[in-house]
């Protein structure tokens, strides 16, 4: 994990800063007493979790969505939890999920997958829940940043993209999978700034997670995507879209061939991460049984195997210690948001 120096920007955020009908009352969010205590004993004592559900605060298909079923599938073949229901309940930059959370203050039964865009989006959403009203349950992953263009796009290395995109910056347009605020907004902000380029002059569109950016990405909607390089992979591998650079310190082993902006002679380090919270109030048992199930399903090779396909690199805190860290990211993201005039 790259640090910040003096001989360079290092926006290291990640350290330092029917989907609808799937709605929680449709799936019994809500936990009944006796099932949340069955739950938290069976953990402890070596049996399965059970009736767990994980949020998805965005659409089906993005960096969240990837991260929260790659975690049930791995729990569940390793017999940590019985199967977990994974749903989508998107809107407003993932603030939608973040309100119904709190508001299902207690419940110990769910959770919400969740990361540095919903930091973000709390702020420039201006919603009435923050992150500071959940529980802290785990950080998961670290992801560095992707700049992508579709496979015929004319800029075929990061330098061309530049070139235009400095010419004239309102033609040369970037979308990213989260809202003003979220990671995949500040990662084109940031490169604008490393560049050279006004960052209230950038084109940027949002769309509600990956699963909406690839196929505007596909179709030539964009110029360009800035987002995590794993909503990216599959894509890449058939061919559909070209990685021009990634942010991380170093190459990213899933994309070997893909240089990193310092190799290209662009002086920024990006680092996205994503976690887990749970609804405010819940028992301390409850609480344990996540806390259990996910240092379980971590320790497992199908976590690690995971974490290796896709290119993620291990921040596994939980607790306390995740909780400090999401106070530090809040503190952090609502400064850099208001010098882009999007908090106050």
């Amino acid at each position: 994990m790259s640090t910040r120096t003096p001989a360079r920007r290092s926006v290291l955020l990640g350290v330092t800063v029917g989907v609808t009908a799937l709605a929680l009352s449709a799936c019994g969010a809500t936990a009944k007493k006796d099932d949340t205590a069955a739950g938290a004993s069976g953990a402890a004592g070596g049996s399965p979790a059970s009736n767990l559900q994980i949020m998805v605060p965005n659409a089906p298909g993005g960096g969240y969505d990837t991260t929260a079923r790659t975690a049930a599938k791995v729990m569940e073949a390793a017999k940590i939890t019985s199967a977990i229901q994974v749903f989508n309940l998107p809107g407003a930059g993932g603030t939608v999920g973040l309100q119904r959370t709190v508001n299902e203050k207690g419940n110990g039964k769910l959770a919400m997958q969740m990361g540095l865009g919903v930091v973000g989006a709390a702020y420039t959403q201006k919603s009435n829940a923050t992150l500071n009203d959940t529980t802290p349950i785990a950080k998961l992953i670290e992801e560095a940043g992707a700049i992508v263009v579709p496979k015929d796009s004319p800029y075929q290395d990061v330098k061309a993209l530049v070139a235009a995109w400095k010419a004239d910056p309102k033609k040369v347009n970037v979308g990213g999978g989260s809202s003003p605020g979220g990671p995949d907004h500040l990662l084109p902000m940031q490169l604008a700034k490393a560049v050279g380029i006004d960052p209230k002059t950038v084109s940027y569109i949002g769309f509600d997670g990956g699963g909406e950016l690839l196929p505007a990405l596909i179709g030539d909607k964009i110029s360009f995507g800035a987002s995590g390089f794993g909503e990216f992979l599959d894509q890449v591998k058939a061919g559909q879209v070209k990685v021009l650079a990634v942010t991380s310190d170093k190459r990213i082993a899933a994309l070997p061939n893909v240089p990193t902006l310092k190799e290209s002679g662009i002086d920024l380090v990006f680092t996205n991460w994503r976690g887990i919270v749970a609804p405010p109030g819940i028992s301390e048992a409850d609480k344990a049984t996540w806390i259990d199930a996910l240092t379980k399903m971590h320790a497992s090779q199908g976590w690690k195997d995971e974490m290796t396909k896709r290119g993620w690199t291990d921040a596994f805190v939980t607790g306390p210690e995740f909780g400090t860290f999401l106070k530090e990211q809040d503190a952090s993201v609502a400064e850099i948001l208001t010098t882009l005039g999007l908090a106050s």
